[in-house]
């Protein structure tokens, strides 16, 4: 059997079967490894080469800052502001929703902690107030896609640690694409809620908003700490990370101290457990991505997509389309790893500059979080809202969609999302 053909067809026969992604990609690989008799310490040599990568340490810190936000009580603060500014237009919870993802994205770095966080607390409240179940669950699952969108983001520090592009860069890249999603689902939420005539919230007094603002603004720094820091040539992504966990732990336990000491070993430890699932997963993507590379598939998929077209729109939009497929299959980590070859291979014959294609390969595979049968988001948010995966999937369809014209927009417009990044990071264009 050609090896190519056994490594995708094992892989995607043990997704099938619903083996967890890492060891579906291990287990494939192997069967590779073996038939062409390659030494089996070539494996283990790749999966160390993966992951030995300085800017991946920031993924452990962001995973931990998360967790300490949500036990914490930092969710809860941003709630309030949440409610306090957009509470009372119509449909104010599903405003909410969208604002406080928004919020805790720059926090958190993870669509599933978004998910799990604030969809535990919103989705029971938003269906009591009497919305349909279908839209709360899309209106969260969708919300927290932003997690991975709005700096600072786990995928992208993966991306930029494997593809060579600055990571802070791509951090940058996603605030303007982040805040356009953001707005989008809003301004749908108004609309389904003004046909369906969902309820909004008191209104609160201006002097009650600030007042709430300002008990939540220290949190609300931390995104500016770790942009700032990164734009100012003050330390990476990396030492961002860490230095932004420093500040939640002060702010938790030395401000707010909502949460007893007790809980900061459990909130640790979660997190390294997080953190060993997914680089475990990252380390055996590295074996696969480097059985792709040595099979030479990147460039006969390349060539193959290239003599349909080589153009600017022709090559975006047949990556769309193909990370669109792949997404609903794979995480977006296994997708960056395994794909990256091609996709840059692409991005290079098409003229595209590294960084713009990194954004807009994030935001595609983002989007793979809320669709089946992968949609992990998806998944969390139908569990909390009890209902099935399929009827709340139609219900994020619209949503999709509008998220998909804001990446269009941004390859029609490159410079929509790239003049931040060249605006305060000149540097990343040389």
């Amino acid at each position: 059997m050609d090896p190519l053909l056994l490594l995708m067809g094992s892989f995607f026969f043990f997704i099938v079967i619903r083996v967890p992604v890492a060891f579906a990609l291990a287990l494939s690989s192997l069967a590779v490894v073996l038939q062409l008799g390659l030494p089996f310490m070539s494996i283990i040599n790749q999966m160390f080469t993966g992951i030995n990568s300085f800017p991946l340490l920031a993924v452990p810190f962001f995973l931990i800052l998360g967790k300490l936000m949500n036990d914490g009580g930092i969710t809860e603060r941003l709630l309030r502001v949440s409610d306090a500014w957009v509470g009372h237009i119509t449909g104010g919870l599903g405003h909410v929703n969208v604002l406080v993802s928004m919020l805790f994205a720059g926090l958190s770095g993870s669509s599933a902690a978004d998910t799990a966080g604030i969809g535990g607390m919103l989705i029971p409240a938003m269906i009591k107030s009497g919305f349909d179940r279908e839209f709360t669950v899309a209106i969260t699952a969708s919300s927290s896609v932003l997690g991975v969108i709005i700096p600072p983001s786990i995928m992208m520090v993966l991306y930029g640690a494997v593809g060579q592009v600055s990571v802070g860069a791509l951090f940058l890249s996603g605030v303007v694409p982040g805040i356009l999603i953001g707005f989008t689902q809003m301004l749908y939420t108004w609309r389904i809620s003004k046909k369906k005539h969902y309820p909004s919230m008191p209104k609160v007094p201006f002097k009650e908003k600030i007042i709430t603002t300002a008990r939540a603004f220290p949190p609300l720094v931390i995104p500016l700490v770790i942009l700032g820091g990164i734009t100012a040539g003050l330390y990476t992504a990396t030492e961002a990370a860490a230095v932004a966990l420093l500040v939640g732990l002060f702010l938790v336990y030395a401000v707010y101290r909502d949460s007893p000491w007790e809980n900061l070993l459990s909130i640790f430890s979660e997190g390294v457990v997080s953190y060993s699932l997914s680089i475990f997963a990252v380390a055996c993507a590295c074996v696969m991505g480097w059985l792709i590379a040595y099979l030479d598939a990147p460039s006969m998929i390349a060539g193959y997509m290239l003599s349909i077209s080589t153009s600017y729109y022709g090559v975006y939009a047949m990556l769309v389309i193909f990370l669109l497929i792949i997404g609903t299959f794979l995480s977006p980590v296994a997708s960056i790893i395994i794909f990256l070859p091609i996709i840059q291979g692409m991005g290079d014959a098409a003229g595209i500059h590294p960084l713009h294609l990194g954004i807009i390969v994030c935001l595609t595979l983002a989007l793979g979080q809320i669709t089946p049968p992968y949609g992990i988001c998806l998944l969390i948010a139908c569990q909390l809202g009890e209902i099935s995966m399929p009827s709340a999937f139609l219900a994020t369809i619209p949503i999709l969609l509008l998220a998909i014209g804001v990446i269009v927009l941004g390859i029609i417009f490159p410079d929509l999302f790239l003049f931040l990044p060249k605006l305060l990071m000149p540097s990343a264009f040389l």
